[in-house]
């Protein structure tokens, strides 16, 4: 395992993460998620910290492209041994997703199925990245 080349995967996983969570929750789900604001969630004047929505994408993008490397030889190689990490990887936040319609008052199932069908998206597109500049 080199660390350079994990380091650099984790960055730009990370990235890719960040970008595709904007373009997902933000453009695409906004409204959405609007129409349930500030029932569910917070209103506009609680509105958290944006800088958050970069960093912990590119956290979970180090530790992700730590436990990629370390476990590479179980995974095909190339893009679809990447995808196929992530596919695994995304499954585990997928399920987690069902405890918020539990201890959330008023947070509908529907939003959980979409909220982790994305995040299985996402983690398939950062393991397809990942495969692709580990192996460059």
């Amino acid at each position: 395992m080199r660390w350079s080349k994990v380091l650099t995967a984790g960055l730009v996983g990370g990235i890719v993460n960040a970008v595709f969570g904007f373009l997902m929750y933000g453009v695409i789900m906004g409204n959405t998620f609007r129409k349930y604001s500030p029932e569910v969630f917070r209103g506009a004047e609680n509105e958290p910290n944006m800088m958050w929505f970069i960093i912990m994408p590119v956290l979970l993008g180090l530790a992700g492209a730590v436990l990629f490397a370390k476990t590479r030889a179980s995974w095909q190689a190339g893009v679809k041994g990447g995808v196929l990490f992530g596919f695994w990887v995304g499954l585990i936040g997928f399920l987690s997703n069902f405890y918020l319609p539990l201890t959330i008052t008023g947070y509908p199932y529907y939003l959980a199925w979409c909220t982790g069908s994305i995040i299985v998206m996402e983690w398939m597109v950062f393991g397809a990245v990942l495969a692709v500049v580990y192996k460059a």
